[in-house]
């Protein structure tokens, strides 16, 4: 079992949370949490375009957080570890009792509607 009690292990485990720190990539294991889905399905639930969704998917499997099986003509993609959608289950909890901290929290502002759309892509 990892550590992360030294400085390559926190800096492991805060590149583990950029994985969920993005909205867009947030937004795919939210909808993965259901089951597998096929990019289609993934872009229809988030409303994200095609290259855009394939994008954050890669980043995804890439840093093993999602895992793609092929069947068929069709990838399905889906969570890689129960423990992922456990962890997003787990931070719903911890929102729901800070969430007026977050709300109020000027250090990590959510990018504006706009920004977002221009710095996932959608902008295009």
């Amino acid at each position: 079992m990892l550590t992360v009690s030294n400085s390559e292990g926190v800096q492991l485990q805060a590149k583990l949370f950029r994985g969920f720190g993005d909205p867009a990539r947030l937004n795919i294991l939210q909808t993965l949490r259901s089951g597998p889905k096929t990019v289609t399905e993934i872009v229809s639930a988030t409303c994200m375009s095609q290259s855009n969704a394939s994008n954050h998917l890669r980043c995804l499997r890439e840093c093993g957080l999602v895992a793609a099986e092929q069947q068929g003509k069709y990838v399905h993609y889906r969570l890689s570890d129960d423990r992922v959608g456990d962890l997003l289950t787990m931070s719903e909890s911890l929102l729901s009792d800070v969430a007026l901290g977050v709300y109020e929290c000027t250090r990590y502002n959510l990018p504006h509607k706009k920004s977002l759309a221009h710095e996932s892509g959608e902008n295009r």
